[in-house]
């Protein structure tokens, strides 16, 4: 396939998951399953694949639509929490301004990294093992899909604690010093069940995608 073939086939897949995470984020109960305290998600699982299909670069694109979809349903469809998510949504326990620019972004950002550099690293291991060359392992596709998943639970839930702790704690109606019980609550009722899932569908769905659009090789 010549270059300027793979450009556009690139640029084509690219604007695909653009538009799923902007219809993910959009309908109700499919991106973003709203609990009342928080807002559930697999809008991960679309930048992972993206990431793993298209590169880092592409990832890292899709993980700032994610992040910007994420402040815009805080801003127009607020919960008690939403400050933590968007800088133009305040209550009486808070308001987001840079700080929540930092929570929607970052972590979101870094998703489509963190799965592209454990997928590399777990096929790796896995091809030396069978001896095989650049086969696409499930496991690591699996791998990939949690490491993703986590890595957005574990930074924005941390990043709440550690850039809105008291607000956070006032919002949610228990003891500052209680607040990180709360977190970890968080992350073992919500993130473990979400990385689960995300390592469940990047391996039956990305298995397929390699085979059909085997941009990115390595």
């Amino acid at each position: 396939m010549n270059n300027s073939y793979l450009r556009t086939r690139k640029t084509v897949l690219l604007a695909l998951f653009v538009a799923l995470i902007i219809v993910m984020s959009v309908v109700p109960f499919i991106g973003y399953i709203p609990l009342g305290f928080m807002n559930a998600t697999i809008i991960h699982v679309p930048v992972i694949l993206g990431a793993l299909l298209l590169g880092p670069k592409e990832g890292a694109l899709l993980g700032f639509m994610f992040g910007l979809t994420s402040m815009i349903n805080n801003s127009f469809r607020p919960n008690i929490t939403s400050f933590v998510f968007s800088p133009f949504y305040g209550n009486e326990f808070g308001n987001g301004g840079i700080k929540s620019i930092i929570i929607c972004f970052v972590p979101r950002i870094l998703i489509g990294l963190a799965a592209y550099l454990v997928y590399r690293l777990v096929n790796r291991l896995v091809n030396r093992i069978s001896k095989k060359e650049d086969s696409r392992s499930p496991v690591a596709l699996a791998a990939a899909g949690i490491a993703g998943s986590l890595t957005n639970t574990l930074l924005v839930m941390n990043g709440i604690y550690f850039l809105f702790g008291s607000s956070y704690s006032d919002a949610k109606g228990v003891a500052a010093d209680a607040l990180y019980k709360v977190i970890l609550s968080v992350i073992l009722i919500n993130g473990i069940p979400e990385a689960i899932v995300a390592a469940l569908l990047v391996s039956v769905i990305g298995t397929v995608l390699l085979k059909l659009y085997p941009v990115n090789k390595k």
